[in-house]
């Protein structure tokens, strides 16, 4: 039943992302929408990172679990860096919108690397989970180093 529930907010997540630049009344409110989508995905991230340097234990069906959430919220937020998002209440740096091609870039490579880390979780072995969490972590910190400001 969870599977299913965890399924179904996926889809409609995902149902929501592909119009998300045309629903947002005010610049604010697509700030406010991407940074909710990740902190949900740091929260879960940041679960399978202590699993992934030894603070947690290796449980594969929680890795698996968090790393289904990750890969789904993964590709939510980036329909809401629309023009006018680049507020005052926002942590993006200019380059989000002066090197949207690299931006993009990012953003796939996060939703890559987070499909695979899925696949790697699901195999039940921790070796193959830190690798792919690594790589994982690495797109994050790649557009965070661009793209965000501390």
């Amino acid at each position: 039943m969870k599977k299913v529930i965890l399924t179904l907010i996926a889809i409609g997540a995902a149902a929501v992302s592909f119009s998300a630049s045309a629903q947002f009344a005010k610049p604010e409110d697509a700030v406010k929408y991407r940074k909710a989508a990740l902190t949900v995905t740091a929260a879960h991230f940041g679960r399978m990172g202590a699993m992934a340097s030894g603070k947690a234990p290796f449980d594969a069906k929680v890795a698996a679990e968090n790393a289904e959430i990750v890969a789904n919220m993964a590709k939510l937020p980036w329909h809401a860096f629309g023009e006018g998002t680049d507020t005052a209440d926002s942590k993006a740096k200019p380059e989000v919108w002066k090197q949207s091609a690299k931006f993009k870039e990012a953003a796939d490579k996060l939703q890559t690397e987070s499909v695979k880390l899925v696949a790697a979780t699901k195999t039940g072995k921790e070796d193959a989970f830190k690798a792919a969490f690594s790589a994982t972590a690495g797109a994050c910190k790649s557009c965070h180093d661009d793209f965000k400001n501390k």
